[in-house]
């Protein structure tokens, strides 16, 4: 197992403890294998936080808000994930909270066949 910053990891189990409301609702839907596999919440994987982790397939969902409005910021993020085999999904609170289905649907499709995968921050929320 790879060694974890005891930091990161007490970070992690805070932001656990304090789910927005659009990954509260998300995480009711990808726990306990509902999805057929299973998902981590807050998993630490490398020098980041994952909002939602399934480590068989490789994919990493991110729910975000206006906290996100740094996009360079995640950009790097997200290539440090995907050179580290990693697939990242990223949805807007917004769309996870009016249209829960359709990014279930999307989190779905990531599993079994990527390549179809539209870019969940530029639908109509």
């Amino acid at each position: 197992m790879a060694y974890r910053k005891p930091r990161t990891l007490r970070f992690a189990r805070d932001m656990r403890s304090e789910p927005t409301l659009a990954e509260d609702r998300l995480w009711s839907h990808l726990r306990r294998r509902q999805m057929g596999v299973r998902f981590r919440r807050q998993e630490p994987i490398g020098p980041f936080i994952a909002d939602f982790a399934c480590p068989k397939a490789r994919l990493i969902v991110e729910v975000d808000g206006d906290s996100h409005t740094d996009t360079a910021r995640d950009r790097r993020r997200d290539r440090w994930f995907e050179d580290h085999g990693w697939f990242v999904l990223r949805f807007w609170d917004d769309y996870v909270l009016e249209q829960t289905d359709d990014a279930l649907d999307l989190i779905d499709l990531a599993l079994h066949d990527r390549e179809a995968v539209p870019d969940p921050l530029n639908l109509e929320s």
